[in-house]
């Protein structure tokens, strides 16, 4: 998926427009306030393509030496279930992302976890939870 226009809803489901969602993170002209809005902008950088986000996003401890894309892997929805801050400096992010690749699709359920670095929020890990509905 391109980088919709500023006007178009953000691929992140917030219902806000990309502009006034994740475009600013993205681009790297301000830091995420919390857990959930940074798991949404990581899921728009999947969504789009933005690798260059999701690298300086992704806690250096955890992270692999190369961000790689998923040639025909197309991010399809987000549904966020539960957000919590569980102290200043840490957080966790529970969701359902929806995908296709080559005619099959899929959820990827899990519990992400996020800490404060460097005065940021980062992505640490997360473990993959039962698609159950």
């Amino acid at each position: 998926m391109p980088i919709p226009p500023p006007s178009e809803p953000c691929p992140c489901g917030s219902g806000a427009t990309y502009e006034e969602c994740c475009a600013a993170l993205l681009r790297n002209e301000r830091q995420a306030q919390g857990p959930e809005q940074l798991m949404r902008s990581r899921y728009t950088a999947y969504a789009v393509g933005d690798l260059a986000h999701l690298f300086r996003t992704w806690h250096p401890r955890t992270r692999p030496a190369e961000i790689a894309p998923d040639e025909g892997l197309a991010w399809t929805g987000l549904e966020v279930l539960g957000a919590e801050a569980t102290s200043a400096t840490t957080g966790t992010v529970e969701f359902r992302a929806s995908w296709t690749y080559q005619a099959q699709r899929g959820v990827l359920h899990e519990l992400s976890r996020f800490e404060v670095r460097a005065d940021r929020w980062v992505y640490v890990d997360g473990d993959p939870l039962p698609n159950r509905r």
